[in-house]
């Protein structure tokens, strides 16, 4: 670790087997905690790379005790980094469903509540969904419905070997921005929001260095790491390997312009009404912002050839019943399997 932190203090970028060997170390009990703290600060003062993080990522990946088959066809995530302080109600959750409504499998990675006051873990818990599955059982709940949730401890256990530095630095680090990229699915899809309108690129070329063959990532208007009503979002389409930045304003696919504070949401019991709310389809600005990011998600899929046609595909799946009806289906499976054990 020694000789890493001098390259990287000295602001040269590791390459990719470098940055992998490096993750080994940091999720290693031989490795102290100073060390990993002072590689962690010297990498965030230096500016991650796209094979920096890429190494992270596939080592989280490699050790993951939940990386499922190859054979999950057209999987994708929804999946935000969080960190944007917006405090806003479950958006990519309650999207998700819509998303999976829409006829797409959802492999949605997420965690308790970190830098927003409900995190998916906790509105989904407070909706009757257990969280931890062993690998087989998740891959049961994806193949049958279409839809399950990888609840990011279970999926990283190895996360907590780290998670002790990072609270003592207090500082954002490299692990701010991963969490969306270790999903253990062999996702072809994905739509991804960050806090950061600075790494949409690098994300991209992360994304497609994972295997990604389509992908959208979003910085909203605020800032936030997702879609937003309030004006105009900043967007990088990955597509093959093809890289282009484009802006989108909410006006641009019919919907209306809503400031980010009209979407705030609350506890798990507060956020799991709206997130109902929405699904059973109650209008007003939660349905609408959750018909931009979900549209944005079925076109990042590829199943939509337009937003505004994955916006119209994101209202069908809501109005039809769909989107409910794959959570109410998730919550029956999933507590079905728990009492089989």
């Amino acid at each position: 670790m020694k000789t890493y932190l001098k390259k990287v203090m000295e602001k040269e970028n590791l390459t990719l087997t470098e940055m992998e060997d490096a993750a080994r170390m940091i999720f290693s009990e031989e490795t102290n905690d100073t060390a990993i703290g002072a590689f962690l600060a010297a990498l965030k003062t230096k500016g991650e790379t796209v094979d920096e993080i890429t190494g992270l990522v596939n080592i989280m990946l490699e050790i993951s005790p939940l990386s499922l088959p190859d054979d999950l066809t057209d999987a994708m995530d929804n999946c935000g980094t969080g960190g944007d302080g917006s405090q806003s109600f479950n958006v990519s959750t309650t999207s998700a469903f819509v998303i999976a409504g829409a006829g797409i499998t959802v492999a949605k990675h997420g965690n308790r509540s970190i830098s927003s006051k409900t995190g998916s873990a906790d509105v989904l818990e407070h909706l009757g969904v257990p969280l931890e599955f062993t690998r087989p059982q998740t891959y049961d709940i994806l193949k049958e419905n279409g839809i399950a949730f990888l609840f990011a401890p279970n999926v990283h256990p190895a996360m907590k070997r780290a998670m002790k530095v990072r609270r003592e630095l207090g500082v954002p680090t490299i692990f701010n921005v991963i969490g969306p990229l270790t999903n253990p699915v062999k996702l072809t899809s994905q739509l991804m929001g960050t806090y950061r309108r600075d790494s949409l690129e690098t994300m991209a070329s992360v994304l497609h260095k994972l295997g990604r063959k389509r992908s959208l990532i979003i910085n909203g208007a605020g800032y936030m790491d997702e879609a937003s009503l309030a004006g105009e979002n900043h967007l990088v389409l990955l597509d093959r390997g093809e890289i282009m930045r484009f802006t989108l304003k909410p006006e641009e696919v019919g919907l209306p312009v809503v400031e980010n504070d009209q979407i705030r949401g609350g506890d798990s019991k507060e956020n799991a009404e709206i997130l109902l709310n929405v699904l059973e389809g109650k209008k007003g600005p939660h349905r609408d912002t959750v018909l931009l990011n979900a549209g944005l998600g079925i076109f990042a899929n590829g199943k939509a050839v337009t937003v505004q046609e994955g916006v119209a595909m994101a209202r069908e799946s809501i109005d039809s019943g769909a989107a409910l009806a794959k959570l109410e289906n998730l919550i029956t499976i999933s507590n079905k399997i728990k009492q089989e054990v």
